[in-house]
């Protein structure tokens, strides 16, 4: 079975760092794609991370860009976001996605005091 399990996020002082996990089941997170989206209250989902399924390609629009890395462990078969320099306007609840199967994770609350 196709599974996306998030863990990590939390509460953390603007300006510290975080790093969200995705643990993978049902396929290698190391063979396909995974995207990191977030969502703040009264907004849209947007794509802040895109890792292809080679690992060759890296993608990261604003308005985190600069702010994080992507990657991924074969051994664990989990993805990470990791995430420095925090602001307040990143608080949202963060998701990772795997857009081959279509698969959410369950969101993780991330929430950034000033």
């Amino acid at each position: 079975q196709l599974q996306l399990k998030q863990s990590g996020g939390g509460l953390v002082h603007a300006g510290g760092s975080l790093t969200l996990s995705c643990a993978v089941s049902g396929f290698s997170v190391t063979t396909y794609p995974m995207g990191w989206y977030r969502q703040a209250p009264g907004k849209e989902r947007e794509l802040v991370a895109f890792i292809s399924g080679s690992g060759d390609r890296t993608n990261f629009p604003n308005p985190m860009k600069g702010r994080l890395t992507i990657s991924r462990d074969a051994a664990n078969n989990t993805g990470y976001l990791q995430m420095a320099s925090l602001k307040a306007e990143d608080t949202a609840v963060y998701y990772c996605y795997e857009p081959t199967v279509g698969r959410w994770g369950q969101g993780t609350q991330v929430t950034v005091s000033a």
